[in-house]
């Protein structure tokens, strides 16, 4: 063999290792070795996830600044509409997603979800004044507007079916179209979670009101990982930076920011019963 034949044997072997390496690496590794967190989520979920005065902000933000700060990386974000963000988390376009999303059953034989970081129980927001929808059994014979692939708004089809007048869905690409439609009158209520409709009302208190008490059965929110041993590694590190900073009070302080109160959420994401 020749010298030059020889080190392109090595220079080639070098590449091959580089990229088994690389292949080796599950999620966390990655992350730790590019130095930054990416996860996707949508803009128009607040107090979650919205854009002010050109800025993204909300819950999710403050929560994923501190998370990235106690893993010792730099956060990006991967902003999409709602339907192509869970898409997006199985073809790799980010580590993870903020959302946040309801823990539900097929959610959760498909992923992996966090620690809860707030409750999701479903409610219903109506226009300021409405004396036709004074509770939540008054949707019945209305049209209920919601996000599109929402659990919400599939929680609101499954209690419509229960009522004695057909009520009819309508999907919207993001929750501030559907606020717009209500404020409109052209839907009766919108449904989502209590968190969201309470913010929501309290922005806009001369437009909306929250239809009391909540329709859906206890639930909470939490962030989504895919549901391989590639993605573990990270799901248990930020499950860890989360549940510190529940233990240290960062997340009940950072809840009452936007929420105007704190939640009792377990310390694990809980077997749904929807």
């Amino acid at each position: 063999m020749t010298k030059r034949l020889f080190l392109k044997t090595l220079a080639g072997a070098a590449i091959v290792l580089a990229c088994a390496g690389a292949h080796a690496q599950d999620a966390l590794a990655r992350v730790k070795q590019a130095g930054v967190l990416k996860v996707g989520t949508e803009t128009a979920f607040a107090p979650f996830d919205f854009i002010k005065e050109g800025e993204h902000t909300g819950l999710n933000v403050d929560v994923f600044n501190e998370v990235a700060k106690d893993m010792g990386v730099k956060l990006e974000w991967v902003t999409l509409p709602w339907e192509g963000v869970l898409p997006g988390l199985e073809t790799s376009k980010f580590d993870m997603v903020a959302g946040p999303a309801t823990i539900t059953k097929a959610r959760l034989e498909r992923y992996r979800f966090s620690v809860p970081v707030a409750e999701a129980t479903a409610a219903f927001l109506k226009r300021k004044g409405d004396a036709s929808v004074m509770k939540p059994a008054d949707v019945a014979g209305k049209t209920v507007g919601g996000g599109k692939s929402s659990s919400q708004l599939a929680q609101a089809k499954a209690y419509g079916d229960t009522l004695p007048g057909k009520v009819q869905t309508r999907d919207y690409p993001g929750n501030n179209e559907a606020y717009a439609d209500l404020a409109a009158g052209r839907i009766a209520v919108v449904s989502n979670s209590l968190p969201n409709i309470a913010y929501v009302a309290q922005q806009r208190p001369d437009t909306f009101e929250v239809v009391q008490p909540p329709f859906g059965e206890k639930s909470y929110f939490g962030y989504i990982s895919r549901k391989d041993a590639d993605a573990a590694k990270l799901a248990d590190a930020v499950d860890a930076a989360l549940l510190k900073m529940k233990r240290d009070g960062r997340l009940a302080s950072l809840q009452k920011k936007w929420f105007g109160a704190s939640f009792d959420t377990p310390d694990y994401a809980p077997a749904p019963t929807f």
